[in-house]
């Protein structure tokens, strides 16, 4: 299918403490079980973009050779605009062109999501998130918890046996 990547990863990139968590979370926790134990290849912005390229091009490039989009919910992924542009431009394809499925995990309780944008309320309103929160204390480093369990079901298929 041409793509070569199986999710393009969108999170939060201050760095608060609860930003903290999420690069962790985004550098470690997942490329240790989606991609060394499932065998998914992951882009992750500032991992797989590089400085010096055009990052709105380049954003726009590796989510297209991207099979689906992991959006990971914060609070300050609901209020920070420095993110709108990936965000805005992964919601655009995923709806209007419709070629990318998007999961959404939700990183810590929103409460309500009138303050996301349209297009997520959208997305949410029909298939819900993933929330991590119950995972923390139950071995978040094991692919066979409930929470990865669940974000395996919304990736594509690997190729590889694993």
């Amino acid at each position: 299918d041409g793509k070569i990547y199986d999710a393009y990863v969108i999170y939060p990139k201050n760095h608060t403490s609860e930003a903290n968590f999420v690069e962790y979370f985004v550098y470690q926790i997942m490329p240790d079980i989606l991609e060394n134990k499932c065998g998914y290849k992951l882009c992750i912005y500032g991992r797989d973009i590089y400085p010096g390229e055009d990052a709105a091009s380049a954003i726009e490039k590796r989510m297209q050779k991207s099979r689906r989009l992991i959006i990971l919910l914060t609070h300050q992924l609901t209020n920070s605009k420095e993110d709108a542009y990936d965000q805005h431009i992964a919601l655009y394809n995923a709806l209007v062109q419709n070629d990318t499925k998007v999961i959404l995990l939700e990183m810590e309780t929103i409460g309500t999501y009138e303050k996301l944008q349209e297009s997520l309320r959208f997305i949410i309103k029909q298939q819900g998130t993933i929330k991590w929160k119950e995972e923390h204390t139950v071995h978040p480093q094991t692919p066979n918890s409930r929470f990865w369990k669940q974000v395996r079901y919304h990736m594509p298929l690997t190729h590889r046996s694993s």
